[in-house]
């Protein structure tokens, strides 16, 4: 068996039986997978297992809580967060290989390659997609429902390879997963004091699809682009909507 390389990979999963095999049967490089499952009920875990992963179940409510529970029990010194809806290929696996072998960073980005309905998106704010990902076990992940990130690091070097990222099989998913990130949303900004405004829901999403659309090229992506920013104004006009209901049934 060709060695491994001492990283351990993290990965939350909810309801990921679908992906999560193939998931972890692209990280054989890896010297140990850790999959954090929040009590899956479509078999997950066991898909997880059968790949060859240690599944960690745990009741963290949110996927930092999840990715913190992993990390907590890693073997190796350096650990890669990943999702199931993610991939690393063999450059990507090689290069990791070599970073921890001499590390010169505390900490490394990695740049994601964005593919949205059968095609690798390089606007619309989909190609520019920076994230921390790989790190000191000692590192955690910060506790919000939303954008989720790495607690600080002063030092972050960069990787040369991408990783790649489906988040959507189709547009349904796609429908079914905002709604779900627009409640998480409106729930963080409502335990931070935030309250929905009428502005909120008449120019926020508007701009959000200007934003996406035209500033950020969006159009250059064809159709594609057009429903990308599309849901992106839904998607906004949802969070601050579900966060009116949130505040106005608080005050109630």
């Amino acid at each position: 068996m060709p060695t491994r390389s001492p990283v351990t990979v993290v990965i939350p999963t909810l309801n990921e039986a679908a992906q999560i095999g193939e998931c972890v049967r692209h990280l054989a490089w890896a010297g140990e997978v850790i999959v954090a499952d929040g009590r899956s009920r479509d078999g997950t875990g066991d898909a997880a297992r059968a790949a060859g992963a240690k599944v960690v179940v745990t009741d963290a409510p949110t996927i930092a809580g999840q990715r913190n529970a992993a990390i907590a029990q890693a073997a190796h010194e350096w650990v890669f967060a990943l999702d199931a809806d993610e991939r690393i290929g063999p450059a990507l696996a090689a290069e990791l290989a070599a970073v921890v072998a001499a590390p010169r960073h505390e900490a490394y980005a990695v740049h994601r390659r964005n593919v949205y309905l059968g095609r690798v998106m390089r606007h619309a704010g989909w190609g520019n997609n920076w994230t921390v990902r790989l790190f000191h076990r000692d590192r955690r992940f910060i506790e919000r429902r939303v954008h989720e990130g790495l607690e600080a690091v002063s030092d972050v070097g960069r990787l040369g390879a991408a990783m790649d990222h489906t988040p959507y099989r189709d547009l349904a998913h796609h429908w079914q997963k905002l709604t779900v990130y627009a409640g998480w949303g409106a729930q963080d900004l409502a335990e931070n004091g935030r309250r929905a405004g009428l502005g909120d829901l008449l120019l926020r999403p508007p701009f959000t699809f200007f934003r996406s659309y035209v500033l950020q090229r969006g159009f250059l992506e064809g159709w594609r682009g057009a429903v990308l920013s599309g849901f992106a104004a839904i998607s906004v006009f949802l969070k601050y909507a579900r966060l009116w209901e949130l505040r106005t049934r608080r005050d109630a």
